[in-house]
């Protein structure tokens, strides 16, 4: 049986010069693409590439819907609790003016003075 002996340098050379021109000749022997093929793959690329438009489009309309309608929820709440505010503080005792103030505290005073002049 022959011992294996490593190819030289030389060898090693040759062996890629050979493959290159066997893949430069399978290269050159492919037929090139007619204008009509080229007209059909780009027409095709574009198709694809307007579809992918039409898609991201899409996904973007749908966002802004649903941050739309979260915004206008948000808008809800906000004017819901305005309102039950405003409920609550209707429903509250109005607030007195000064007079009126003075008015009541007059008449407190007025009867604790009555009150002092019963005990004596």
């Amino acid at each position: 049986m022959p011992s294996f002996s490593q190819p030289s340098f030389q060898d090693r050379i040759a062996l890629a010069n050979k493959a290159r021109e066997k893949a430069l000749k399978k290269l050159q022997a492919k037929p090139q693409p007619t204008e009509a093929e080229l007209a059909e793959r780009k027409a095709a690329h574009e198709a694809k590439e307007a579809a992918k438009a039409a898609k991201r489009a899409e996904k973007l309309a749908e966002r802004e819907k649903v941050k739309a309608e979260k915004e206008a929820k948000k808008q809800a709440e906000i004017q819901a609790e305005k309102d039950r505010l405003a409920a609550i503080e209707a429903a509250k005792e109005p607030e007195l003016t000064d007079e009126e103030k003075k008015a009541i505290r007059d008449e407190r005073y007025a009867a604790r003075k009555a009150r002092k002049k019963k005990k004596r």
